[in-house]
Order: structure tokens, then sequence, then C-alpha cells
């Protein structure tokens, strides 16, 4: 196990309400999870989040995974998209683990192959799905993300509820 999914593992929930999923870890360092990437950042501000974030996000059920557990963001767009082909497979296989009663999707480049993941899994729901915050696209992913947060399952105490 990569120190990335150690971390990871430490932040997940008792029960999943709601997965967000991105592509991979960027190949920079920088993990979600520790708290230095601009997903986090921009995740944080979302949900108007404060220094207890992460806990937050994982008492209600949120949990952040990525279809590529190695970075792909330093490939070139063929092995990239290769790369997140090939993991459909593991990715199904977690799914199918999380049991998830909902799912964002932070890049939508990859909405395809994490449609083709919950197929696979018996998932058969619509995910919701946000542009990237990045390169340029906050302000689309916060318009987004304000549209999407009032309607996820959240975890409370040992029940989910979906909030409206």
């Amino acid at each position: 196990m990569t120190t990335f999914e150690e971390i990871r593992a430490s932040y997940r929930p008792d029960r999943i309400t709601t997965l967000f999923v991105g592509e991979s870890a960027p190949h920079g360092g920088t993990f979600f999870y520790n708290q230095d990437s601009g997903l986090f950042r921009e995740m944080r501000k979302a949900f108007r989040g404060d220094d207890r974030f992460l806990d937050v996000f994982k008492q209600s059920g949120f949990y952040l995974d990525d279809l590529v557990l190695e970075p792909v963001n330093h490939m070139t767009a063929r092995d990239r998209r290769t790369a997140c082909k090939q993991s459909i497979a593991c990715f199904a296989k977690r799914l199918k683990d999380y049991k998830p009663a909902a799912i964002v999707i932070l890049l939508r480049s990859i909405e395809s192959m994490i449609a083709e993941a919950m197929r696979e899994a018996g998932l058969t729901y619509e995910p919701f799905s946000t542009p990237y915050p990045g390169f340029g696209n906050q302000p689309r992913f916060h318009s987004a993300m304000a549209e999407i947060i009032p309607q996820l399952p959240v975890a409370y105490g040992n029940h989910t509820e979906g909030k409206s």
C-alpha cells in the first residue's frame, strides 16, 4: 500500500454515504488528504469548511477515492486515458466494498469510466458530476457543488439521511 493509500484509508468512514471520485492523486506529490492540494482547498471552500474539514467530511460519511491509484497527470493524454480504462475493474471492486448511496465525479472526462465501473458494481443510480476545480474551472465547480451538496446523503450517528 502506498503512503497516499495509507493516509486515504485513515479517513475512510465506517459507512460511506457519498463517494467523491477524482482521476488520481497528482504527480507533484500533493494530496487531498494531506490538505495541500488544489482539490482540497476548493472542496473545503465548497463545503464552507474550517480547520476540521476532513473530520467533518469523514463524520458525514464522505470519502474521496480516485479511479487510478497512481498519479496520471504527468502522462501523455493517450497513456493517461489507457491507465484510467485499465483501472475500471479495480475501481468497480472498491465500489462493491464501499456501497455508496451517492457518487460525485470530480472530473467530467472520467464520467464514462465511472459509469462503467458503477455498472460492474451493480450500482444503478445516476452519479453527480462536476468540472475539475482547476484551470479556471473553479467558478463552474462551485456552482455545480452548490446544487449537489444539498442532495447528498449524510451519515448522522449510525444512520443515513438524504438532505433536501
